[in-house]
């Protein structure tokens, strides 16, 4: 069954369906990918969900569905607000996706806990590299951890033979739809860095490899679109207009790009004007009432960053004339007197914060978190390599959504707000605003 229809209960339906896996690594992102870029190859209009905190995935995304791509999180995005996403994409689309954060059942909320939500069933993804039989136990196991949780299939990612994948088929459980198995094959895939997979405006042969999974997931003969899902509204106020004529400078390249789409949006909707700006190629920054240096990966890029000594000018000029900064993770870093890389060199920052960051190999910090502001509070998360050095005194902590540990430390000079957390703007567009009100 295809297509989308309404009911008397005005909820709109579309095909929908949550790509799962038991763990990171399974291939989700690809496959999702790879589905997407299939069906709009056929002529579809696909929408693609990323279940969790996530920048790089959904980049990939965009450029698969030729659409845009936004968060849906229970807790930092919120259940109305994620219903609403869905409500508006289904008005539209021929196909909804969801690309699972982690594992199916990781977080509180998780993917799980969404799916079971909005009613949208889960197509589970399992590596099968190195298992035969015991791939129908995994299927088996999360099919049935959760009772009632909606449960479409299950899918075999890199199969070695037709054998192996006719083991893999007779393994899973009666009455579960084995949907197929996508063949090994070191074309597919993305290269990965710390953080994730490498930004989709980096690679140079990201078509070739959209192209090479869309003829994968046909070959496997899982291109059958899921049955439709009903979807119904959870209208949001609109915004407060307390940015109108606020003219918003918002760094924008291969350093600084990790931005949700909403964010921007709110900002738009409050009243915005939105400047972009690259601190790798322009010298100055635009003629603007405030900053916004979102996550990134400045460390990869010390030389353009430490050599643009006139943007880092400009950048002090802005803060002296006490107009609003908001820098966020790699913003907070390149806030910083240096900024060390993996490998030791050394790179020389804006210097609004006395410090130096270090990258180092291991995950410093991962997780959701809260920022208690003077208007209220913003969620958001903080996922980063590197450990900070500072003199400076923080002006407040945020709180951990899950245990007593203090969060991420946040910094304050003048009309400067830093800190490693990515916060997301809908979660309180109040206090939001006034981080960029002059």
């Amino acid at each position: 069954m295809t297509g989308r229809g309404t009911d008397d209960n005005a909820a709109v339906h579309a095909p929908a369906v949550l790509i799962a896996a038991p763990s990171s690594s399974a291939g989700k992102t690809t496959l999702t990918a790879a589905l997407a870029r299939y069906h709009r190859d056929q002529g579809r209009v696909v929408r693609v969900f990323k279940a969790g905190p996530d920048f790089l995935d959904p980049m990939i995304h965009r450029e698969a569905s030729s659409q845009p791509v936004y968060n849906l999180d229970l807790w930092m995005v919120g259940e109305a607000a994620c219903r609403q996403l869905l409500f508006e994409a289904a008005g539209e689309a021929d196909l909804i996706i969801i690309e699972c954060g982690m594992g199916l059942y990781d977080g509180t909320p998780s993917s799980a806990d969404l799916a079971e939500a909005f009613g949208v069933p889960v197509l589970a993804v399992i590596d099968a590299r190195a298992m035969a039989q015991t791939f129908g136990a995994v299927a088996h196991g999360l099919a049935t951890y959760r009772p009632g949780l909606p449960f479409a299939g299950v899918l075999a990612n890199r199969v070695a033979s037709p054998g192996h994948d006719e083991l893999l088929r007779e393994s899973v459980p009666e009455g579960m739809h084995y949907f197929g198995g996508v063949r090994r094959n070191e074309q597919l895939g993305f290269p990965e860095r710390h953080l994730g997979v490498v930004q989709a405006l980096e690679l140079g042969d990201l078509e070739q490899r959209l192209a090479t999974g869309a003829e994968a997931v046909a070959e496997a003969g899982v291109t059958e679109l899921p049955a439709p899902v009903p979807f119904t509204a959870a209208p949001v106020e609109p915004p407060p207009r307390h940015l109108t004529g606020v003219r918003i400078g918002i760094a924008r390249d291969a350093a600084f790009a990790f931005i949700y789409p909403a964010n921007l949006e709110l900002l738009t909707a409050m009243g915005a004007e939105l400047h972009f700006f690259s601190p790798l190629a322009h010298e100055a920054l635009p003629d603007v009432d405030a900053l916004w240096f979102p996550g990134g990966y400045p460390e990869l890029h010390l030389d353009a960053l430490g050599g643009n000594e006139p943007m880092r000018t400009s950048i002090r000029n802005h803060h002296e004339a006490g107009k609003p900064i908001l820098a966020e993770c790699g913003g907070l870093l390149y806030m910083l007197d240096a900024l060390v890389d993996g490998e030791g060199c050394e790179g020389r920052m804006v210097g609004l914060l006395p410090g130096t960051a270090r990258l180092q190999p291991r995950l410093a910090a991962i997780g959701m978190q809260a920022l208690d502001l003077p208007e209220g509070e913003v969620r958001g998360h903080a996922f980063h390599y590197s450990t900070l050095e500072t003199t400076t005194e923080p002006w407040g902590t945020a709180r951990r959504q899950r245990g007593s540990r203090p969060g991420e430390p946040v910094y304050r000079d003048g009309r400067l707000t830093a800190s490693y957390l990515h916060l997301y703007f809908p979660a309180n567009p109040e206090a939001v605003a006034a981080l960029f009100k002059p």
